[in-house]
């Protein structure tokens, strides 16, 4: 489920003349039946709006004043959002021959034509408020105090989060409320403008177009009702982070993580909220989300929950903590504690796993029973066909990078039973470059833009974990002699400056070290910086220290390193 709550304007919407028909209550029951939440915005003064419902209690939350207060009616608790205008602005707005004046908990309002003596009052006095339009009635508020600033306040109380709300109304102050929320839906008896600002317009007007969204929404969802939402995944390729099942395929070096990133900037931007799944610790200092887990300690599924509490909050979960064999245990229990956070909220929106292959591989026969969310889920990997066969089965699209792509595209399509798009390239594809094939459509080219801010490389799997035996950097020497291992970063620069020149220059005009930067570390701005130094014609002492001074400018290195790392 996309819409856990609907979130109407009074006048013009639920009530007709001030008044809900029966009808319309009947449909606003269905919608709680729903497990659906229901909230109230209206531009109301609060009492006088409890005068005139039968069961306010119907109603999760009502933001009242124009977003200026929150009401619970379970417990009948008000919070306001803002703090009011001093009393003496009304008062001068009297003396100033301003008619019919009244005064709510922080909302002042009256009518038109007075809005040009509140706004010289406003001045006048130095105060910092605004006057918003509602057919007629001028209601003056706090700066910023709308209907959007409210619902939030609402939402946030009940953990959710504004993409997961159908917003409704027909006036002029209904536009913030409308583009806060994850759809926006006027009534066929609204302003013009707010029509043309809708996702959509019910063919009912007043409360039967409140009811024919709820029949929308108890029947599909409000399925392709908006599409707002959606954000950029490459050049012309647009992204529904809630709806889409994507896996990312790609060997080493080859963009996986830029492109991941990028996605993830332009999640955070529109305000989703997202958890990755990160068994190497490749997130564990990104500023897009909160890094839950270190190096020799895995959060538990409850951190995790409680941290996504917080609509406003997205986590990296850092598995590097746990063994290697039991990541896919692991994983399978956060999934579970995920897919159930989803089926309450609707989120998190997006679901990222990384090094899908080691999370859910294709050999692990508990997979099949892992509780995998219907959609927003995006899964990465080196090669598809080492993901789980039932993970596999629920995907809608995937992205191939770097070399060969069509054996990407051929082995994903092997491992799904589909047979693979002719015509697919074998050649390299550039950075920045990928192949993107939704399923039911044939492939496209596309077009990525790196990240905003680059992602810190200050990982301390790099700086000081265990890449493991196969991944480590070995110091063989021009003979062959030598197995010295560079399990990371530290040991590798603490070797450095203590084998002898030949052992050095052996590796660096092989190329060894930007290769090691490029294919393990994963990191191309390392490597090229590397192998500008490669080719530079330095002496041993000048290359050590350069390489040295690349991987410092990058990682944050341990502060008790050893004193041999800096001079050498």
């Amino acid at each position: 489920m996309r819409y856990h709550a609907l979130a109407a304007d009074y006048d013009g919407t639920l009530a007709h003349h001030g008044t809900i028909l029966d009808e319309t209550w009947v449909a606003l029951r269905a919608l709680k039946d729903s497990g659906r939440k229901l909230v109230m915005v209206t531009g109301r003064e609060l009492d006088e709006l409890l005068a005139l419902l039968p069961t306010p209690e119907l109603f999760d939350r009502i933001v009242a004043e124009n977003g200026a207060l929150v009401y619970e009616p379970a417990s009948k608790e008000v919070r306001l959002v803002a703090q009011p205008p001093p009393p003496a602005f009304a008062a001068e707005l009297t003396r100033r021959g301003v008619e019919r004046v009244a005064v709510g908990r922080v909302i002042v309002a009256t009518w038109e034509p007075h809005q040009d003596t509140c706004l010289n009052t406003i001045r006048d006095m130095g105060l910092e408020l605004q006057v918003i339009f509602n057919k007629g009635a001028v209601m003056i508020l706090p700066s910023g105090i709308n209907k959007a600033a409210g619902l939030r306040c609402a939402l946030k109380e009940l953990s959710l989060s504004t993409h997961n709300v159908v917003g409704v109304g027909d006036a002029e102050n209904d536009h913030a409320l409308l583009a806060a929320c994850g759809c926006g839906v006027a009534v066929a008896n609204a302003l013009p403008s707010l029509k043309e600002a809708a996702d959509w317009v019910t063919t009912g007007d007043h409360g039967n177009g409140v009811a024919e969204i709820i029949d929308r929404l108890i029947g599909d969802d409000l399925n392709g009702a908006a599409k707002r939402n959606c954000v950029l995944l490459g050049e012309d390729v647009q992204f529904d982070p809630q709806a889409a099942r994507m896996i990312v395929c790609g060997t080493s070096g080859s963009g996986k993580s830029t492109l991941t990133q990028g996605l993830l900037e332009r999640l955070r931007e529109k305000g989703y909220q997202f958890a990755i799944i990160d068994p190497e610790g490749d997130y564990s200092e990104t500023d897009l989300a909160l890094s839950l887990g270190t190096h020799d300690r895995a959060p538990s599924v409850e951190e995790v929950l409680k941290v996504l509490d917080d609509p406003d909050k997205s986590v990296a979960v850092n598995l590097l903590g746990v063994a290697l064999e039991h990541r896919p245990e692991h994983a399978s229990s956060l999934l579970a504690g995920l897919a159930d956070l989803r089926a309450r909220t609707g989120r998190p929106h997006a679901i990222v796993v990384d090094e899908a292959h080691h999370m859910l591989p294709a050999d692990w026969a508990p997979a099949a029973q892992v509780p995998l969310p219907a959609g927003g889920m995006l899964y990465i990997t080196v090669h598809a066909e080492s993901v789980a066969p039932r993970v596999l089965k629920t995907l809608d699209r995937m992205v191939a990078l770097g070399d060969h792509p069509d054996r990407t595209i051929d082995a994903f399509a092997k491992a799904i039973g589909r047979k693979a798009p002719p015509g697919i390239t074998s050649e390299r594809l550039e950075p920045g470059h990928a192949l993107y094939w939704p399923i039911s459509r044939p492939p496209r080219d596309l077009v990525f833009d790196p990240p905003k801010s680059e992602r810190k490389r200050h990982s301390r799997k790099y700086a000081e974990g265990n890449l493991g035996k196969g991944r480590a950097f070995v110091f063989r020497g021009p003979d062959g002699v030598l197995s010295l291992s560079a399990h990371n970063l530290m040991i590798f620069l603490l070797m450095s400056g203590g084998v002898d020149d030949a052992t050095w220059q052996f590796h660096l005009e092989r190329g060894d070290y930007a290769e090691w930067f490029r294919v393990e570390l994963k990191d191309n701005d390392l490597a090229a910086a590397a192998t500008a130094i490669e080719g530079a014609g330095l002496d041993p002492r000048e290359s050590r220290a350069k390489i040295r001074e690349a991987i410092e400018a990058r990682y944050t290195l341990p502060a008790d390193k050893p004193s041999g790392i800096v001079d050498t």
